[in-house]
């Protein structure tokens, strides 16, 4: 059982290492393409600054330009004032100089005017290349904040997990002391044990000497004295009653009820891979959601709807099997008509795998040829599809070695005793084989899952149910190894334990002789207890002579008896008359507590009230009746004081009677009041005992399920603890990534800033 658990455990530890792989893919991703992003805002800055040191340069040779024109047009201004001025003295020489200066002066107008023209364009590119710079600063700036929030969120989750995780392993630690305190207290216990199979081993050898005497004076006495020995006849031999082995029975019972609780486990690991399946199926590769799936996935996922009506009555069939083995009874094959209805649900669970076997194949197959699937992904898909045809197979196997452990109880001549050893170790194979099966399924739907993940129309949905499949997946194969490995450890006692018969019986022993065998061993029991009764108490020995005594006193005055015992027989009638009267108040005081119960329903105040009433009611009466009787007592002594002999010994004995039958009508009154009272209170304790059954049992049951999840939850802890060290190990990796990524950008930010101051100063000097 530690093997499979320690199994189990690392089945869940490759599935949470698989998901871990498929998160750090998936943050490995991220970071490449946020250096990606990095590496080219950074080229992008290289080439803007380029640019913006180009056009500087251009802008600066336009300046140069400028000024050697303006000091041009000034001097050229010049040179015609002083044309005009010449042009005073000489007219030809003012007519070729002012043809002169127009043709220079359109010269000149038309280099300026291209010279402005220029002087706007590279103005304009100018500005525009400030904007996109503002713009870039502007988007770099509210990246950098958003990644600053992210970084401190980041921290705030580190934090928190570092947290919680310190308090888990100071959890683990208290644990851990307790279980090496436990540890060593079983170590004792075993020492203790040890020495207690020494003794039983010394006190087994003595037993074994004084049993192996008697059996020879058990042996010489059947020789000598048993006339008939019916075990030499297998058919008489059959109806002899087996020697009970209550520990036999009881061994039993405790393997039934962990075959139980295994078959429970399977059927709801089962019902979840169905109908996760189902839920699967109608995601991917179509989303039933959004667009609609093929007929052959519709009908599909429909006979997967069905699941629970084969997999439900598994369990039932394994309940009613483990009611039918009780301590009472003879538990073989021959007697366990119950596993024939469990074979049945079998066998009907198998026609289901049978109905959806070619579906799944042929779904596997469609998936296979949707554009969505890749090469892994198809070989993964075709993995399962060979593994799918061996679960149906090895389920095949399990429900032919089943049933044919069902046919003793309908046909005896369908299997022989000899055969019991290779059915049930055929078994225990076919387990093994289930549980190697779903090993390979759970690998190959880990990887399967892994590769649908990073399928780009993969949604949550798909990854959430694909978590769900592998947990079922993972349960399943956790209870198919249990139970392989509990059918193989119980291998000898199921071979030995259920085989075993009638004294000296080698044959067969067929269904109706054991049902007959079963009515002799109850008839054997019921006559054993009647023999164990009690006999019935008698009077001892000296009260019986006292008593004689006492009548042959009393003989001699035989008519006065016979008056006496006439008015006492009056009396008792009277008495029997008060009697039923007061029974039927008593009835009708019933009914008025009855109803005043169910006015008050479960207020146990007013009983007790109603109670201590009547209890203080009859005492008073039965004093004042003691009075009188003692009263009238009195009154006949006095008068018969002065009486002779005969009739004052008469009146003694009437005087005696009379005060014992207002003792016993006394005590008969005080015995009816009690009897009601206690009565009633055990009525309300039989409610009170009932409702406490109850509750005692909804308390087992809530502790057996509170131990189950205390179990699966250290199991979760202790992966949840590893995939969360993994998850922050690598959550601080990235987190430094992040912080270098951004101190790179910041220093970025921070050039790019001086860069525009140095450029707006220059704009200003300029």
């Amino acid at each position: 059982m530690a093997a499979a658990e320690l199994q189990g455990k690392y089945q869940k530890l490759a599935q949470e290492y698989s998901k871990l792989r498929a998160q750090n893919q998936v943050l490995k991703k991220g970071v490449v393409d946020e250096q990606a992003n990095s590496a080219s805002l950074k080229e992008q800055l290289k080439m803007k600054d380029q640019s913006l040191r180009k056009l500087q340069q251009e802008m600066d040779s336009l300046t140069f330009r400028n000024q050697q024109l303006a000091k041009r047009v000034e001097l050229l201004q010049d040179e015609l004032a002083l044309s005009e001025a010449r042009g005073k003295k000489n007219k030809k020489s003012v007519e070729s100089s002012s043809q002169l200066s127009q043709e220079q002066k359109s010269v000149f107008n038309e280099d300026l005017q291209k010279k402005i023209e220029e002087n706007e364009r590279l103005h304009i590119l100018f500005f525009e290349a400030d904007e996109q710079h503002k713009r870039l600063e502007a988007e770099l700036r509210s990246r950098l904040e958003v990644l600053e929030t992210d970084a401190a969120q980041h921290q705030a989750v580190v934090d928190s997990l570092t947290k919680k995780y310190t308090e888990t392993i100071e959890k683990l630690q208290n644990d851990k002391a307790k279980l090496e305190i436990k540890s060593q207290t079983l170590e004792r216990e075993a020492k203790d044990c040890r020495l207690r199979t020494e003794e039983c081993q010394q006190q087994l050898k003595n037993l074994q000497a004084a049993l192996g005497s008697r059996l020879e004076e058990s042996l010489c006495i059947i020789n000598e004295k048993v006339p008939f020995n019916d075990t030499r006849s297998a058919r008489y031999n059959a109806l002899n009653v087996p020697l009970h082995n209550r520990r036999n029975q009881l061994k039993l019972r405790d393997l039934a009820g962990q075959a139980m609780a295994f078959v429970q486990e399977l059927v709801t690991a089962l019902l979840n891979f169905h109908t996760y399946t189902e839920q699967k199926v109608q995601i991917f590769p179509i989303d039933s959601a959004t667009d609609t799936i093929s007929p052959l996935n519709q009908k599909f996922s429909q006979y997967l709807h069905e699941n629970a009506s084969y997999v439900r009555p598994l369990e039932e069939g394994m309940l009613h099997l483990f009611e039918s083995i009780t301590e009472d009874t003879v538990t073989v094959l021959e007697t366990t008509v119950k596993l024939k209805a469990f074979s049945e649900h079998l066998a009907s669970y198998l026609g289901f795998l049978r109905k959806i076997l070619p579906y799944q194949l042929k779904s596997l197959e469609e998936e296979c040829e949707s554009s969505l699937c890749t090469a892994a992904l198809r070989a993964r898909n075709m993995e399962l599809h060979r593994d799918m045809k061996r679960l149906t197979a090895v389920f095949e196997k399990l429900h032919t070695y089943v049933s044919l452990l069902a046919l003793p109880s309908t046909r005896p001549e369908g299997l022989l005793r000899t055969n019991y050893n290779f059915v049930f170790t055929n078994i225990a194979a076919s387990l093994h084989g289930f549980h190697d099966i779903l090993k390979d399924i759970s690998k190959h739907y880990s990887q399967k899952a892994a590769l649908e993940q990073e399928v780009p129309t993969a949604t949550q949905k798909l990854i959430t149910t694909n978590d769900c499949i592998l947990s079922s997946v993972a349960a399943l194969t956790n209870g198919a190894g249990k139970m392989a490995s509990f059918f193989s450890n119980n291998l000898d006692h199921f071979s030995t334990s259920l085989s075993y018969g009638p004294k000296g019986g080698a044959e067969f022993i067929s269904p109706l002789s054991a049902e007959c065998m079963l009515q002799y061993k109850k008839k054997a029991a019921a006559f054993m207890k009647s023999l164990k009764k009690p006999c019935a108490d008698s009077v001892p020995y000296e009260e019986a002579l006292a008593n004689r005594r006492v009548l042959l006193s009393s003989t001699e005055s035989r008519e006065g008896l016979a008056q006496q015992v006439q008015q006492s027989l009056e009396k008792i009638a009277k008495l029997e008359q008060e009697k039923e009267h007061w029974m039927l108040e008593a009835q009708l005081a019933k009914i008025k507590l009855e109803k005043e119960n169910q006015k008050l329903k479960n207020s146990l105040s007013g009983h007790l009230t109603e109670t201590i009433q009547e209890h203080s009611v009859l005492p008073n009466i039965v004093a004042q009746k003691k009075e009188t009787t003692e009263k009238s007592l009195r009154e006949p002594i006095k008068s018969t004081s002065l009486a002779p002999d005969v009739e004052s010994r008469e009146d003694l004995i009437k005087t005696h009677y009379m005060a014992r039958i207002a003792e016993l009508t006394s005590h008969l009154q005080l015995a009816d009041s009690k009897s009601v009272h206690f009565h009633a209170e055990c009525r309300a304790l039989a409610k009170r005992l009932s409702l406490a059954e109850k509750s005692k049992e909804s308390l087992t049951e809530e502790l057996k399920l509170a131990s189950q999840n205390i179990t699966r939850l250290q199991d979760e802890l202790m992966t949840t603890k590893r995939s969360y060290e993994d998850q922050l190990s690598m959550m601080s990796d990235h987190l430094c990534s992040m912080n270098e990524t951004l101190t790179k950008q910041r220093e970025e930010i921070d050039t790019l800033k001086m860069a525009s101051k140095g450029n707006s100063k220059k704009n200003k000097n300029r």
